[in-house]
């Protein structure tokens, strides 16, 4: 047995981004690996990445997911607050969740799945991958910082994972043998805007990329959204291009000849841990 010894616990392994509204694309890259045959043994999200993929560990397909989104607006996920450590609580996101994940805790999950959040005050990135507080983490690793209020679970607070790891790469590399990462996060073009929402949005959003250029190169094929900067982070009301356009970059990606081969090998580790397994 020991010429298994090289194999991962987990095959396939998929690092989601965080990106706001961005994150629709990745519903579209999650479809467009599903057509080449491809399923994740294990989740890692950010943020939005973190809503994508609790949703997808779940067992709903993109296009349900999709259909779960395509009647809301942001004002159904927040409610406004004093503006003390953020403009809105987001108790809307909590209540969505609560309403239509099947899911109440990880274990339950089809899928192995870690939220990446901030631990607000010791300044640095948890993974939550256990127990029964699955909605809150994940509500947590969506809260941008001055946008929303920290989440507190088990008397600590926490805030959005893309802080420190908007590209959770890293957090499941050594877990799997082969590591597909969608990044949706881009830089917009500078507006002529003065209010706080948007120099949040901006600063958040240029902090989030600067911190991917390691975990980008940890992936065997990464799936960049294109087309993605002119949407804003909490725009719902283009949801089918935003899906559209992850779709359209993973199928592209995919043609590409290191990726038809990281999907060729993954192939081969799938074969080589049935043998293990008999």
């Amino acid at each position: 047995m020991i010429f298994f010894n090289f194999l991962k616990k987990h095959n396939i392994g998929y690092a989601l981004s965080g990106g706001g509204a961005r994150g629709f694309a990745h519903l579209g890259a999650l479809k467009a690996l599903e057509e080449r045959g491809l399923k994740p043994d294990i989740i890692a999200g950010t943020s939005a990445g973190a809503l994508a993929g609790v949703f997808y560990a779940d067992g709903f397909t993109p296009d349900e997911i999709r259909e779960l989104f395509s009647h809301t607006n942001f004002k159904q996920f927040i409610e406004f607050t004093f503006p003390t450590s953020g403009l809105f609580r987001p108790t809307g996101l909590h209540s969505f969740l609560k309403k239509n994940l099947r899911s109440k805790t990880f274990e339950q999950l089809q899928i192995p799945f870690i939220a990446v959040a901030t631990d607000w005050e010791k300044a640095k990135t948890i993974n939550f991958s256990q127990g029964d507080k699955l909605i809150e983490s994940v509500v947590a690793s969506c809260c941008v910082p001055l946008i929303f209020s920290p989440v507190k679970i088990e008397d600590k607070h926490y805030v959005d994972g893309g802080i420190f790891k908007n590209l959770p790469a890293s957090t499941i590399r050594d877990k799997c043998n082969v590591l597909f990462g969608v990044n949706v996060t881009m830089i917009m073009p500078p507006e002529d805007k003065q209010n706080l929402k948007y120099f949040a949005e901006r600063t958040f959003t240029m902090m989030a990329t600067s911190n991917t250029l390691a975990d980008k190169k940890m992936c065997d094929v990464l799936i960049e959204a294109e087309g993605l900067e002119k949407y804003w982070m909490f725009d719902l009301s283009h949801i089918d291009s935003i899906f559209d356009a992850g779709y359209i970059s993973a199928v592209d990606k995919l043609k590409e000849r290191k990726a038809t081969s990281s999907v060729i090998r993954s192939k081969r580790f799938e074969l080589l841990n049935l043998k293990k397994r008999l």
